[in-house]
């Protein structure tokens, strides 16, 4: 049905709703023992489609000040996280004459897990990133000049006429995030020098769909990219995507390599991922209509597993205390119930509750030093690195349930 909202991105009030998960509580916003005596905010999270620009959107805007001022993610817990950053940063220093007279910038940079690695190679860094708690830790244990702001067209402004042009800018992960599109592409453009290079990594709509990664839908996810809307929206900026590459992390995403529209040298692979984005219907809302019925399956097909281990009298915990595990356990219904705690790595978590479902967030050793029979992995996206983590649990004969792309119990013999 035709949503009573504008695009994000062109404008257009022709929004047709594809996807509806109800009220859902914000997905990092973990709870204290103090929080648990008090209810939850809750909003609506529908998901649209555009068809003017092929943008997919969330409909509701909840107020960045509220979602990320204070932050609980840091990237530099995900070993996974780390190492691509690590190897963009590598291959672009090698390929792009950087150097100490150089500035690489990212918008969002959280805790300085990837800037690090063009302040070890002598190149100067700034960080942008409205997370306080965040950017201190990015400035106190890496020593990355860090701004503690929201990106913008006018904070851009000020820092292109303060010098503060950029020979590179990374945003990854983090475009999804803003309202205000036009406006921070706009500012992206403003901070690149004449030769400057905006480096972008966004979760691919293409795999949320065929996968059915319904999970990684939640408020800070304002949009969900095809390469198709992307290309339109940085057009209409004076942007080009010279190149694109696939990549596995975060369950299947696009990095993309975007330069002021006078030095396009387009490369072939971009013009052949738009034509096969056409071909499977990127601007046709019948392409997205299934979606919400094969999420519904995927819930019936887990609530049906985790009720049979518990009629069985199996124990069962859960490892992933990420947004996508807060908004899978929030519209499947799963509480304390039937999982006995979520293990996370980052401290900054342990010791507080899942949003809505109130689990308890515990230290990864307690697996092993529980045993339960099966553990559900909510952070499904880096499987391998949990898998080695967890490899001492999985050789006691452990067992893990893989909720995503569809439902199934792994054995210790099939995560080798």
């Amino acid at each position: 049905m035709p949503s009573p909202i504008s695009c994000r991105s062109c404008g257009s009030k022709r929004l047709e709703t594809i996807l509806r998960l109800g009220q859902m509580p914000l997905a990092n916003a973990y709870l204290t023992c103090e929080d648990l005596a008090h209810p939850e905010q809750r909003y609506p999270l529908d998901l649209a489609f555009c068809p003017s620009c092929s943008l997919v959107q969330i409909t509701e805007t909840v107020p960045p000040d509220v979602l990320f001022r204070e932050y609980l993610y840091f990237s530099s817990y995900s070993d996974t996280v780390v190492r691509n950053a690590e190897e963009i940063v590598l291959r672009l220093i090698a390929s792009g004459n950087l150097n100490g007279n150089s500035l690489a910038g990212e918008i969002a940079s959280n805790d300085g897990y990837l800037l690090q690695f063009y302040k070890r190679a002598g190149i100067p860094v700034l960080g942008i990133e409205a997370a306080a708690n965040v950017a201190k830790v990015a400035v106190r244990e890496r020593g990355i000049r860090t701004l503690c702001d929201f990106f913008s067209e006018d904070l851009a402004r000020k820092l292109r006429d303060q010098g503060e042009c950029v020979d590179v800018l990374h945003a990854n992960n983090v475009l999804g995030h803003v309202a205000d599109l036009n406006g921070v592409v706009k500012g992206m453009r403003l901070m690149l020098k004449e030769r400057g290079m905006v480096v972008i990594e966004v979760p691919y709509l293409k795999e949320m769909i065929d996968r059915c990664e319904f999970d990684t839908i939640y408020h800070e996810h304002l949009c969900y990219f095809s390469l198709t809307a992307l290309d339109r929206l940085f057009h209409r900026h004076g942007l080009v995507i010279e190149d694109v590459e696939p990549l596995p992390i975060h369950g299947g995403s696009l990095r993309l390599f975007i330069v002021p529209r006078q030095h396009l040298d387009r490369r072939p692979r971009v013009e052949a991922a738009l034509e096969e984005e056409s071909s499977w219907g990127v601007d046709k809302v019948s392409s997205y209509r299934s979606f919400a019925q094969r999420v519904d399956k995927l819930k019936a097909n887990l609530l049906e597993v985790l009720q049979q281990a518990k009629g069985e009298g199996k124990r069962v915990v859960a490892y992933g205390a990420a947004a996508k595990g807060t908004v899978l356990l929030n519209y499947c219904g799963v509480g304390p119930e039937t999982l006995e705690f979520v293990a996370d790595r980052s401290p900054h978590k342990q010791g507080r509750y899942i949003p809505g479902v109130r689990i308890p967030i515990q230290p990864p050793e307690r697996i092993l030093g529980t045993m339960p029979d099966y553990v559900l992995l909510l952070a499904w996206n880096i499987a391998d690195e949990v898998f080695e983590q967890q490899s001492e649990y999985r050789r006691r004969g452990g067992k893990f349930i893989i909720p995503i792309p569809q439902v199934r119990v792994v054995q210790i013999e099939e995560t080798r």
